[in-house]
């Protein structure tokens, strides 16, 4: 498999280039699997996501665009709404097979480096038992294919800089499909490019076939970057209010940095630490030496961005990766059956600690006293939203006959929006509109509508638009647990003061 496995400094004589070693098929699928597994017999438990249910809306009005994403993940809600109707466990389907897809390529860019088939089944259980990996396996989630969208490209990448011609082609597929899903594939193909100009080889980028990847890339993302285009960009907005922390997953820039020790396990940082440090100095990998140069480079970038911590997470694929060779290495040194142990236990202590904090494991009537929404913001998040739906059909029910004619629900957000939406037939609720994201695109509502149930906003700003403003009632989720939704106002507003034409472009904001 190898001519040499040590490391050295950057000026050491070169080594013949690592090989692939024998691909560890069953092991691989068989861990693989087994997060598909777990996943899917837990994806029934808690409720929707507040994400999940605006993905539902989105799907009801496919676009080459949205103002806030690609259309690939509506997409796929459309299509788990047409098989599976109303199946919690059905929507979440995709997302348990594609982070099983994220483990089995970890054990694959295991093989492409060199690492033997216990380094590559070691590499895929550690990406099995990251934090990362089952808090966005657990919901459907544009996170969760940007994860298998980088891990894919880097896998692609890593071959086509071995064998070069047209298998990069291969590397201008997944990422033009990534694209469709989100843009932050775009910062990994700028890393990796800024790396192959800082460390090289720089001869591949002197060949037609990168530039012919980047082409068939940029062709698949085309209709996407036409939508905003035609939109005014709103996606560049966007990403401004994302980084002035309007994301209820925002977090402040001090914390980019910490974040990147426990988003894998803060037991395992030496594993993939292992893997950044042998990508940068071992000359045997000195073709992928790009990969070393790309994550500190988008660390950077997305610090002083104000990115979310996740951003860099599709990159530790290939950091485990490469890590596990000097980690076996390790472990077969001195007191071996010591280090051996200590190995395991950092696996099994990270996966206890990931499920417990990323799964929903812990009832529901209990969530509110644990600290797991503290750490974990959205398992707070798809908790209430049956209560919520309910208490705008009790508001409805209660309003006099004569008022229940051409009434409408106005929500500050679009998991409100998408809540009434999703229920709305089975409850006989009234349309939902927002001024959330693509929300707005939707609306406004028709100018008969002169009863409007509205939730989230507060008394000050609905006087201006309204001349009666009553209070109706305020969201319990029943079980205590203080999240975005609990304590929220609801009001019944009518008296309109203007038209909603007019009104709208006050109502809309991204966020």
């Amino acid at each position: 498999m190898t001519v040499s496995t040590g490391s050295s400094a950057l000026d050491a004589s070169p080594r013949q280039e690592l090989l692939p070693a024998p691909l560890a098929w069953p092991a691989l699928g068989g861990v693989a699997a087994l997060v598909v597994g777990v996943l899917i017999s837990l994806s029934g438990e808690y409720g929707y996501h507040r994400d999940e249910l605006y993905f539902l809306r989105a799907g009801q009005e496919l676009a080459f665009g949205y103002v806030d994403q690609p259309p690939l993940t509506p997409l796929l809600a459309r299509v788990a709404s047409e098989l599976f109707g109303g199946s919690l466990v059905g929507l979440r389907l995709a997302s348990a097979v594609t982070v099983g897809l994220v483990v089995f390529f970890t054990g694959l860019l295991a093989r492409e480096l060199g690492g033997t088939r216990g380094a590559q089944v070691l590499a895929a259980a550690c990406m099995a038992v990251s934090a990362i990996l089952l808090a966005v396996g657990h919901l459907l989630s544009t996170s969760t294919f940007d994860l298998l969208g980088w891990t894919a490209v880097s896998w692609a990448v890593v071959r086509a800089l071995r064998h070069g011609g047209y298998h990069w082609l291969l590397v201008g597929l997944l990422a033009g499909v990534g694209l469709q899903n989100k843009v932050l594939v775009v910062f990994l193909l700028a890393g990796l490019a800024a790396g192959l100009l800082f460390v090289g080889p720089r001869k591949v980028l002197r060949s037609r076939w990168p530039w012919l990847a980047a082409a068939v890339a940029l062709a698949l993302w085309a209709p996407y970057l036409l939508w905003q285009a035609a939109h005014g960009w709103p996606q560049l907005e966007l990403s401004s209010a994302i980084a002035a922390g309007s994301s209820g997953t925002s977090e402040p820039r001090w914390l980019f940095l910490p974040y990147q020790l426990v988003l894998i396990s803060p037991l395992l940082v030496p594993v993939w630490g292992a893997g950044l440090w042998r990508l940068a100095r071992d000359p045997a990998l000195r073709t992928f030496r790009a990969f070393a140069v790309a994550y500190p480079l988008l660390a950077g970038v997305f610090l002083v961005t104000g990115g979310k911590p996740y951003y860099l997470a599709g990159l530790y694929p290939v950091l485990l990766a490469a890590g596990l060779d000097p980690v076996l290495r390790w472990t077969g040194r001195g007191a071996t059956r010591l280090r051996r142990t200590l190995l395991a236990g950092a696996l099994a202590v990270s996966a206890a600690i990931s499920t417990v904090l990323f799964l929903p494991l812990v009832p529901v009537q209990h969530l509110g006293a644990t600290p797991v929404v503290d750490i974990n913001y959205d398992a707070g998040e798809t908790v209430g939203w049956a209560a919520f739906v309910h208490t705008i059909a009790d508001i409805q029910a209660g309003l006099p006959t004569a008022d229940r004619t051409g009434v409408v629900v106005l929500t500050r957000n679009y998991g409100q929006a998408g809540a009434i939406d999703r229920y709305r037939t089975e409850l006989g609720l009234p349309p939902a509109y927002s001024g959330h994201n693509s929300y707005a695109e939707w609306g406004p509502p028709a100018e008969d509508a002169q009863t409007v149930i509205v939730v989230g906003y507060d008394r000050e700003s609905l006087q201006r638009w309204f001349g009666s403003v009553e209070p109706a009632a305020r969201v319990d989720n029943g079980v205590g647990l203080d999240n975005d939704e609990q304590g929220t106002p609801v009001w019944i507003c009518q008296d309109r003061l203007t038209s909603w034409a007019q009104l709208w472009p006050q109502v809309r904001h991204l966020g």
